[in-house]
Protein backbone atom coordinates (compact mmCIF):
# COMPACT_ATOMS: atom_id res chain seq x y z
CA UNK A 1 0.00 0.00 0.00
CA UNK A 2 1.30 3.35 -0.83
CA UNK A 3 0.49 7.13 -0.60
CA UNK A 4 1.05 9.99 -3.41
CA UNK A 5 0.69 13.42 -1.85
CA UNK A 6 -0.31 15.45 -4.71
CA UNK A 7 -1.59 18.40 -3.05
CA UNK A 8 -0.82 20.72 -0.07
CA UNK A 9 2.55 19.09 0.00
CA UNK A 10 4.61 22.17 0.75
CA UNK A 11 1.85 24.42 0.65
CA UNK A 12 -1.20 24.88 2.67
CA UNK A 13 -4.18 25.59 0.00
CA UNK A 14 -5.36 22.56 -2.60
CA UNK A 15 -5.30 19.36 -0.40
CA UNK A 16 -5.55 15.87 -2.24
CA UNK A 17 -3.64 12.41 -1.12
CA UNK A 18 -4.18 9.44 -3.04
CA UNK A 19 -4.13 5.58 -1.13
CA UNK A 20 -3.62 2.79 -3.30
CA UNK A 21 -4.46 -0.53 -1.56
CA UNK A 22 -5.69 -4.11 -3.34
CA UNK A 23 -5.26 -2.50 -6.77
CA UNK A 24 -8.25 0.02 -5.65
CA UNK A 25 -7.31 3.83 -5.62
CA UNK A 26 -8.61 6.06 -2.56
CA UNK A 27 -8.64 9.89 -2.89
CA UNK A 28 -8.43 11.82 0.80
CA UNK A 29 -9.35 15.52 -0.30
CA UNK A 30 -10.30 17.15 -3.26
CA UNK A 31 -9.65 20.71 -2.94
CA UNK A 32 -8.67 23.66 -4.81
CA UNK A 33 -5.00 25.15 -4.99
CA UNK A 34 -5.08 29.16 -4.86
CA UNK A 35 -2.00 31.39 -5.85
CA UNK A 36 -1.26 32.80 -8.84
CA UNK A 37 -4.32 32.99 -10.88
CA UNK A 38 -2.72 31.64 -13.81
CA UNK A 39 -0.70 28.82 -11.74
CA UNK A 40 -3.58 28.19 -10.22
CA UNK A 41 -5.96 27.43 -12.97
CA UNK A 42 -3.25 25.29 -14.77
CA UNK A 43 -3.06 22.83 -11.22
CA UNK A 44 -6.69 23.17 -10.71
CA UNK A 45 -7.20 22.02 -14.57
CA UNK A 46 -4.92 19.43 -14.61
CA UNK A 47 -4.85 15.95 -12.07
CA UNK A 48 -1.70 14.40 -11.76
CA UNK A 49 -3.96 10.66 -12.10
CA UNK A 50 -6.40 9.60 -13.78
CA UNK A 51 -9.75 10.96 -12.37
CA UNK A 52 -11.36 7.60 -13.82
CA UNK A 53 -8.78 5.54 -11.89
CA UNK A 54 -10.13 6.25 -8.87
CA UNK A 55 -11.92 4.15 -6.90
CA UNK A 56 -13.88 6.23 -4.06
CA UNK A 57 -12.79 9.11 -2.30
CA UNK A 58 -13.17 10.65 1.70
CA UNK A 59 -13.73 14.66 2.23
CA UNK A 60 -12.89 15.49 5.58
CA UNK A 61 -15.08 18.91 5.70
CA UNK A 62 -16.22 21.97 3.42
CA UNK A 63 -13.15 24.33 2.85
CA UNK A 64 -13.12 25.16 -1.07
CA UNK A 65 -9.08 24.23 -0.48
CA UNK A 66 -9.91 20.50 0.73
CA UNK A 67 -13.12 19.70 -0.99
CA UNK A 68 -13.04 22.43 -4.31
CA UNK A 69 -12.32 20.68 -6.97
CA UNK A 70 -14.56 18.01 -7.05
CA UNK A 71 -16.40 19.70 -9.57
CA UNK A 72 -13.43 18.69 -12.25
CA UNK A 73 -12.84 15.82 -10.81
CA UNK A 74 -16.71 14.27 -11.54
CA UNK A 75 -16.55 16.28 -14.73
CA UNK A 76 -13.10 14.48 -15.51
CA UNK A 77 -14.68 10.89 -15.10
CA UNK A 78 -14.75 10.60 -11.63
CA UNK A 79 -17.88 7.74 -10.92
CA UNK A 80 -16.99 6.66 -7.22
CA UNK A 81 -18.89 7.56 -3.91
CA UNK A 82 -17.40 10.16 -2.06
CA UNK A 83 -17.99 9.82 1.94
CA UNK A 84 -18.67 12.49 4.20
CA UNK A 85 -20.22 13.59 7.60
CA UNK A 86 -23.54 14.51 7.21
CA UNK A 87 -23.46 18.05 8.34
CA UNK A 88 -20.27 18.30 5.70
CA UNK A 89 -22.43 16.65 2.45
CA UNK A 90 -25.32 19.70 3.04
CA UNK A 91 -22.62 22.66 3.29
CA UNK A 92 -20.20 20.75 0.67
CA UNK A 93 -23.28 21.33 -1.51
CA UNK A 94 -23.60 24.62 -1.25
CA UNK A 95 -19.79 25.76 -0.84
CA UNK A 96 -19.67 24.11 -4.81
CA UNK A 97 -22.72 25.57 -6.15
CA UNK A 98 -21.38 29.15 -4.87
CA UNK A 99 -17.81 28.31 -6.23
CA UNK A 100 -19.19 27.23 -9.61
CA UNK A 101 -21.32 30.71 -9.61
CA UNK A 102 -18.19 32.77 -8.94
CA UNK A 103 -16.00 30.78 -11.34
CA UNK A 104 -18.71 32.02 -14.17
CA UNK A 105 -19.03 35.72 -12.55
CA UNK A 106 -15.57 36.44 -12.33
CA UNK A 107 -15.11 35.45 -15.61
CA UNK A 108 -17.78 36.84 -17.29
CA UNK A 109 -16.62 40.53 -15.44
CA UNK A 110 -12.81 39.89 -16.54
CA UNK A 111 -14.02 39.27 -19.63
CA UNK A 112 -15.69 42.50 -20.09
CA UNK A 113 -12.45 44.24 -19.84
CA UNK A 114 -10.48 41.81 -22.04
CA UNK A 115 -12.92 42.50 -24.41
CA UNK A 116 -12.88 45.99 -24.46
CA UNK A 117 -8.65 45.49 -24.39
CA UNK A 118 -8.81 43.55 -27.32
CA UNK A 119 -7.40 41.09 -25.22
CA UNK A 120 -8.26 37.16 -25.53
CA UNK A 121 -11.04 35.97 -23.27
CA UNK A 122 -11.08 33.32 -20.52
CA UNK A 123 -13.17 30.17 -19.29
CA UNK A 124 -14.45 29.63 -16.05
CA UNK A 125 -12.17 26.74 -13.92
CA UNK A 126 -15.62 25.11 -13.96
CA UNK A 127 -19.56 26.18 -13.70
CA UNK A 128 -22.34 25.57 -11.19
CA UNK A 129 -23.93 23.01 -13.59
CA UNK A 130 -20.55 21.14 -13.29
CA UNK A 131 -20.60 21.88 -9.28
CA UNK A 132 -24.44 20.84 -9.09
CA UNK A 133 -23.19 17.39 -9.83
CA UNK A 134 -21.27 16.38 -7.20
CA UNK A 135 -23.86 15.52 -4.81
CA UNK A 136 -24.78 12.93 -7.02
CA UNK A 137 -21.29 11.20 -5.42
CA UNK A 138 -22.07 11.83 -1.70
CA UNK A 139 -22.44 9.07 0.55
CA UNK A 140 -23.23 11.16 4.03
CA UNK A 141 -21.98 9.13 7.27
CA UNK A 142 -22.72 9.70 10.96
CA UNK A 143 -19.74 10.55 13.67
CA UNK A 144 -18.43 6.75 14.12
CA UNK A 145 -19.71 5.04 12.10
CA UNK A 146 -17.58 2.03 10.15
CA UNK A 147 -17.69 2.39 6.72
CA UNK A 148 -16.05 0.46 3.79
CA UNK A 149 -14.61 2.58 1.11
CA UNK A 150 -12.44 0.50 -1.03
CA UNK A 151 -11.64 -3.42 -0.34
CA UNK A 152 -9.55 -3.60 2.75
CA UNK A 153 -10.27 -0.54 4.09
CA UNK A 154 -12.57 0.20 7.27
CA UNK A 155 -12.64 3.87 8.16
CA UNK A 156 -14.77 6.32 10.32
CA UNK A 157 -15.06 9.57 10.88
CA UNK A 158 -14.14 11.54 14.31
CA UNK A 159 -15.16 15.28 15.34
CA UNK A 160 -12.38 17.94 13.83
CA UNK A 161 -13.35 20.74 15.70
CA UNK A 162 -13.00 23.01 12.66
CA UNK A 163 -15.80 23.73 11.05
CA UNK A 164 -19.31 22.47 11.39
CA UNK A 165 -19.15 18.99 10.06
CA UNK A 166 -15.45 18.49 10.04
CA UNK A 167 -14.24 15.16 10.26
CA UNK A 168 -10.69 13.73 11.07
CA UNK A 169 -10.48 10.12 9.48
CA UNK A 170 -9.23 6.62 10.85
CA UNK A 171 -8.60 4.23 8.76
CA UNK A 172 -7.75 0.46 9.12
CA UNK A 173 -5.70 -0.58 5.98
CA UNK A 174 -4.89 -4.59 5.38
CA UNK A 175 -3.44 -5.48 2.04
CA UNK A 176 -1.86 -9.14 2.17
CA UNK A 177 -2.74 -10.01 5.84
CA UNK A 178 -0.56 -7.08 6.99
CA UNK A 179 -2.32 -4.29 9.06
CA UNK A 180 -1.77 -0.82 9.74
CA UNK A 181 -3.69 2.00 11.27
CA UNK A 182 -3.26 5.13 8.89
CA UNK A 183 -5.01 8.45 10.73
CA UNK A 184 -5.69 11.35 8.31
CA UNK A 185 -6.36 14.99 10.93
CA UNK A 186 -7.76 16.78 7.85
CA UNK A 187 -7.62 20.19 9.20
CA UNK A 188 -7.33 20.31 13.16
CA UNK A 189 -9.57 22.94 15.33
CA UNK A 190 -8.97 24.44 18.44
CA UNK A 191 -10.08 24.35 21.90
CA UNK A 192 -12.56 26.36 22.82
CA UNK A 193 -14.16 27.98 20.04
CA UNK A 194 -17.22 29.70 19.27
CA UNK A 195 -20.33 27.34 18.52
CA UNK A 196 -18.08 24.06 17.76
CA UNK A 197 -17.12 20.90 19.91
CA UNK A 198 -13.42 20.42 20.34
CA UNK A 199 -11.46 18.15 18.06
CA UNK A 200 -10.49 14.62 19.16
CA UNK A 201 -6.93 13.74 19.53
CA UNK A 202 -5.82 10.07 17.55
CA UNK A 203 -5.54 6.98 18.96
CA UNK A 204 -3.11 4.81 18.68
CA UNK A 205 -2.03 5.26 14.84
CA UNK A 206 0.85 3.77 12.62
CA UNK A 207 0.65 6.62 10.49
CA UNK A 208 -0.35 9.86 11.40
CA UNK A 209 -0.60 12.29 7.64
CA UNK A 210 -1.09 15.94 9.91
CA UNK A 211 -1.69 19.44 9.01
CA UNK A 212 1.25 21.76 10.00
CA UNK A 213 -0.38 25.59 8.76
CA UNK A 214 0.88 26.80 12.21
CA UNK A 215 4.01 24.52 12.99
CA UNK A 216 5.94 27.25 14.16
CA UNK A 217 3.91 29.52 16.78
CA UNK A 218 1.21 29.02 19.24
CA UNK A 219 -2.04 30.68 19.13
CA UNK A 220 -3.20 32.91 21.45
CA UNK A 221 -6.16 31.91 23.46
CA UNK A 222 -9.81 32.58 21.85
CA UNK A 223 -10.62 35.15 24.27
CA UNK A 224 -8.07 37.39 24.07
CA UNK A 225 -8.37 37.27 19.87
CA UNK A 226 -11.89 38.20 20.37
CA UNK A 227 -11.25 40.96 23.08
CA UNK A 228 -8.72 42.56 19.82
CA UNK A 229 -11.65 42.30 17.64
CA UNK A 230 -14.29 43.70 20.02
CA UNK A 231 -11.15 46.96 20.05
CA UNK A 232 -11.37 46.79 16.33
CA UNK A 233 -15.11 47.16 15.64
CA UNK A 234 -15.01 49.85 18.71
CA UNK A 235 -12.61 52.60 17.23
CA UNK A 236 -13.68 51.76 13.55
CA UNK A 237 -17.14 52.74 15.29
CA UNK A 238 -16.00 55.75 17.06
CA UNK A 239 -14.73 56.81 14.04
CA UNK A 240 -17.99 56.56 11.94
CA UNK A 241 -16.34 53.74 9.55
CA UNK A 242 -16.74 50.09 8.16
CA UNK A 243 -15.67 47.28 9.57
CA UNK A 244 -14.96 44.90 5.93
CA UNK A 245 -14.14 41.19 6.82
CA UNK A 246 -12.97 38.89 4.17
CA UNK A 247 -14.19 36.04 5.93
CA UNK A 248 -14.51 31.84 5.17
CA UNK A 249 -18.25 31.72 4.28
CA UNK A 250 -18.42 28.58 6.62
CA UNK A 251 -17.05 28.64 9.65
CA UNK A 252 -15.43 31.90 10.27
CA UNK A 253 -18.13 33.98 9.40
CA UNK A 254 -20.68 32.03 11.94
CA UNK A 255 -18.41 32.67 14.43
CA UNK A 256 -17.64 36.16 13.84
CA UNK A 257 -21.60 36.87 13.94
CA UNK A 258 -21.45 34.80 16.88
CA UNK A 259 -18.99 36.97 18.66
CA UNK A 260 -20.72 40.01 17.63
CA UNK A 261 -23.86 39.13 18.90
CA UNK A 262 -22.77 38.63 21.85
CA UNK A 263 -20.60 41.56 22.19
CA UNK A 264 -23.37 44.12 21.26
CA UNK A 265 -25.79 42.45 23.87
CA UNK A 266 -23.61 41.82 26.87
CA UNK A 267 -19.96 43.50 26.36
CA UNK A 268 -20.79 47.18 25.80
CA UNK A 269 -20.13 47.67 22.01
CA UNK A 270 -23.14 50.15 20.86
CA UNK A 271 -25.50 48.21 18.57
CA UNK A 272 -25.05 48.72 14.93
CA UNK A 273 -25.97 46.74 11.58
CA UNK A 274 -24.08 43.75 10.81
CA UNK A 275 -24.01 42.41 7.44
CA UNK A 276 -23.50 38.78 6.17
CA UNK A 277 -22.99 39.59 2.03
CA UNK A 278 -22.30 36.26 0.82
CA UNK A 279 -24.59 34.45 -0.75
CA UNK A 280 -23.01 31.13 0.10
CA UNK A 281 -22.70 32.20 3.87
CA UNK A 282 -26.39 32.55 4.42
CA UNK A 283 -27.19 29.61 2.83
CA UNK A 284 -24.49 27.96 4.86
CA UNK A 285 -25.61 29.89 8.15
CA UNK A 286 -28.80 28.28 7.15
CA UNK A 287 -27.22 24.65 7.71
CA UNK A 288 -25.67 25.62 10.49
CA UNK A 289 -29.08 26.32 12.14
CA UNK A 290 -30.10 23.19 11.24
CA UNK A 291 -27.25 21.07 12.67
CA UNK A 292 -27.76 23.16 16.31
CA UNK A 293 -27.47 19.92 17.73
CA UNK A 294 -23.73 19.53 17.05
CA UNK A 295 -23.15 23.01 18.65
CA UNK A 296 -20.93 22.37 21.84
CA UNK A 297 -22.53 23.56 25.53
CA UNK A 298 -21.67 26.80 26.06
CA UNK A 299 -23.29 28.30 22.65
CA UNK A 300 -26.46 26.03 23.73
CA UNK A 301 -26.30 27.72 26.80
CA UNK A 302 -26.34 30.90 25.25
CA UNK A 303 -29.13 30.42 23.95
CA UNK A 304 -31.25 29.30 26.43
CA UNK A 305 -30.30 32.02 28.42
CA UNK A 306 -30.66 34.65 26.44
CA UNK A 307 -33.01 34.24 23.78
CA UNK A 308 -31.19 34.89 20.81
CA UNK A 309 -30.41 32.30 18.48
CA UNK A 310 -26.90 32.38 17.78
CA UNK A 311 -26.26 33.40 14.44
CA UNK A 312 -29.30 35.94 14.52
CA UNK A 313 -30.17 39.04 15.91
CA UNK A 314 -32.16 42.16 15.30
CA UNK A 315 -29.29 44.55 13.85
CA UNK A 316 -27.80 41.66 11.51
CA UNK A 317 -29.04 41.37 7.76
CA UNK A 318 -27.86 38.43 5.65
CA UNK A 319 -28.19 40.29 2.02
CA UNK A 320 -29.07 37.97 -0.69
CA UNK A 321 -29.03 39.83 -3.82
CA UNK A 322 -26.84 41.75 -6.01
CA UNK A 323 -28.62 45.05 -5.48
CA UNK A 324 -28.80 45.07 -1.71
CA UNK A 325 -24.83 44.10 -1.77
CA UNK A 326 -24.60 47.39 -3.92
CA UNK A 327 -26.25 49.98 -1.84
CA UNK A 328 -24.20 49.17 1.14
CA UNK A 329 -21.55 51.00 -0.39
CA UNK A 330 -23.66 53.76 -0.78
CA UNK A 331 -24.16 53.85 2.77
CA UNK A 332 -21.93 55.84 5.15
CA UNK A 333 -23.17 55.24 8.92
CA UNK A 334 -20.83 52.81 10.69
CA UNK A 335 -21.65 49.31 9.97
CA UNK A 336 -19.84 45.57 10.07
CA UNK A 337 -20.12 43.87 6.49
CA UNK A 338 -18.56 40.39 6.12
CA UNK A 339 -18.09 38.98 3.07
CA UNK A 340 -16.14 35.96 1.49
CA UNK A 341 -13.68 34.84 -0.30
CA UNK A 342 -11.74 34.65 2.86
CA UNK A 343 -8.57 35.22 1.14
CA UNK A 344 -10.01 38.22 -1.04
CA UNK A 345 -9.79 36.65 -4.27
CA UNK A 346 -12.87 36.09 -5.66
CA UNK A 347 -16.72 36.89 -4.84
CA UNK A 348 -18.01 40.12 -3.36
CA UNK A 349 -15.62 40.87 -0.82
CA UNK A 350 -13.51 42.47 -3.65
CA UNK A 351 -16.42 44.94 -4.45
CA UNK A 352 -16.84 45.86 -0.74
CA UNK A 353 -12.44 46.21 -0.66
CA UNK A 354 -12.17 48.25 -3.67
CA UNK A 355 -15.03 51.21 -2.72
CA UNK A 356 -13.94 51.47 0.67
CA UNK A 357 -10.15 50.74 0.88
CA UNK A 358 -9.21 54.56 0.32
CA UNK A 359 -11.07 56.02 3.48
CA UNK A 360 -9.03 56.43 6.63
CA UNK A 361 -12.01 56.03 8.76
CA UNK A 362 -12.80 51.97 7.46
CA UNK A 363 -11.11 49.17 8.53
CA UNK A 364 -10.26 46.23 6.83
CA UNK A 365 -9.82 42.99 9.88
CA UNK A 366 -8.12 40.35 8.66
CA UNK A 367 -9.52 37.33 10.56
CA UNK A 368 -7.48 33.69 8.64
CA UNK A 369 -4.04 32.41 7.05
CA UNK A 370 -3.71 34.24 4.02
CA UNK A 371 -2.06 31.70 1.56
CA UNK A 372 0.86 33.64 -0.83
CA UNK A 373 0.08 35.76 -3.69
CA UNK A 374 -3.47 36.31 -2.64
CA UNK A 375 -4.92 39.84 -2.72
CA UNK A 376 -5.34 38.80 1.75
CA UNK A 377 -1.64 37.94 2.13
CA UNK A 378 -0.80 41.50 0.58
CA UNK A 379 -3.30 43.55 2.82
CA UNK A 380 -1.95 41.61 5.78
CA UNK A 381 1.25 42.00 4.76
CA UNK A 382 0.28 45.74 4.83
CA UNK A 383 1.50 47.13 0.94
CA UNK A 384 0.11 50.39 0.33
CA UNK A 385 -1.23 49.56 -2.87
CA UNK A 386 -2.83 46.92 -4.02
CA UNK A 387 -4.63 45.67 -7.62
CA UNK A 388 -8.56 44.64 -7.58
CA UNK A 389 -9.72 43.97 -10.61
CA UNK A 390 -7.14 44.77 -12.92
CA UNK A 391 -6.76 48.35 -11.03
CA UNK A 392 -4.25 50.25 -8.46
CA UNK A 393 -5.68 51.73 -4.90
CA UNK A 394 -4.07 53.09 -2.32
CA UNK A 395 -4.50 51.45 0.89
CA UNK A 396 -5.70 54.44 3.04
CA UNK A 397 -7.71 52.29 5.79
CA UNK A 398 -6.46 50.83 8.76
CA UNK A 399 -5.74 46.82 8.34
CA UNK A 400 -6.12 44.73 11.37
CA UNK A 401 -5.04 41.18 11.76
CA UNK A 402 -6.45 38.76 14.63
CA UNK A 403 -4.26 35.48 14.41
CA UNK A 404 -5.86 34.11 17.56
CA UNK A 405 -9.28 33.95 15.71
CA UNK A 406 -7.91 31.08 13.64
CA UNK A 407 -9.86 27.52 13.67
CA UNK A 408 -6.48 26.13 12.98
CA UNK A 409 -4.37 24.27 15.54
CA UNK A 410 -1.58 26.42 16.98
CA UNK A 411 1.85 24.82 17.22
CA UNK A 412 1.12 23.58 21.34
CA UNK A 413 -2.08 21.21 19.90
CA UNK A 414 -0.03 20.17 17.30
CA UNK A 415 2.01 18.89 19.25
CA UNK A 416 -0.05 17.11 21.39
CA UNK A 417 -1.96 15.85 18.72
CA UNK A 418 0.72 14.11 17.36
CA UNK A 419 1.66 12.94 20.27
CA UNK A 420 -1.37 11.27 21.09
CA UNK A 421 -1.79 7.48 22.02
CA UNK A 422 1.47 6.06 20.67
CA UNK A 423 2.94 8.84 19.22
CA UNK A 424 6.84 8.27 19.41
CA UNK A 425 5.94 4.90 17.61
CA UNK A 426 4.33 6.22 14.50
CA UNK A 427 5.20 8.02 11.27
CA UNK A 428 4.16 11.12 10.77
CA UNK A 429 3.68 13.33 7.58
CA UNK A 430 3.53 17.03 7.69
CA UNK A 431 1.23 18.36 5.12
CA UNK A 432 -1.16 21.49 4.45
CA UNK A 433 1.58 23.87 5.97
CA UNK A 434 4.13 26.22 4.09
CA UNK A 435 7.92 25.43 4.82
CA UNK A 436 8.69 27.22 7.41
CA UNK A 437 6.36 26.28 9.84
CA UNK A 438 6.28 22.99 8.70
CA UNK A 439 10.01 22.54 9.60
CA UNK A 440 10.06 24.21 12.93
CA UNK A 441 7.39 21.44 13.90
CA UNK A 442 9.06 18.80 11.94
CA UNK A 443 12.57 19.63 14.26
CA UNK A 444 10.16 20.28 17.30
CA UNK A 445 8.72 16.75 16.71
CA UNK A 446 12.35 14.86 16.52
CA UNK A 447 13.50 16.78 20.02
CA UNK A 448 10.35 14.55 21.84
CA UNK A 449 11.29 11.75 19.96
CA UNK A 450 9.36 11.45 16.95
CA UNK A 451 12.06 10.72 14.60
CA UNK A 452 10.07 9.70 11.57
CA UNK A 453 8.31 12.95 11.15
CA UNK A 454 8.69 13.87 7.35
CA UNK A 455 7.33 16.79 4.96
CA UNK A 456 6.81 15.43 1.61
CA UNK A 457 7.48 17.23 -1.16
CA UNK A 458 4.41 17.81 -4.04
CA UNK A 459 4.30 15.24 -6.21
CA UNK A 460 6.15 12.52 -3.83
CA UNK A 461 4.98 9.10 -2.32
CA UNK A 462 5.69 6.64 0.35
CA UNK A 463 5.13 2.95 1.38
CA UNK A 464 2.78 2.30 4.27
Amino acid sequence: MRIHFHGAAHTVTGSQHLIEINGSRLLLECGLYQGKRDESFARNRSFKFDPRSVDAMILSHSHIDHCGNLPNLVKQGFKGSIYLTKPAAELTDVMLRDSGHIQESDAEYLNKKRRARGEPLIEPLYTQQDAEAVSENFVPKNYGEEFEPAPGVKARFVEAGHILGSAAMSLELTEKGRKVRFWFSGDIGRYHLPLLRDPILPDDADFLLMESTYGDKPHRGPQLAYEEFREVVRRTQERGGKVIIPAFAVGRTQELVYWLNTMMHEDGIKMMPVYVDSPLAVNASDVFKRFADTFDEETRTFVRENRHPALDFERLTYVRSVEESKALNERREPMVIISASGMAETGRILHHLKNNIENANNTICIVSWQAPETLGRRLAEREKQVKIFGEIYNVRAEVSTIGGLSGHAGQDLLMQYALAGNGKKRKVFLVHGEEKPASILQGKLRDVGIRQAEYPEMHSSAEL
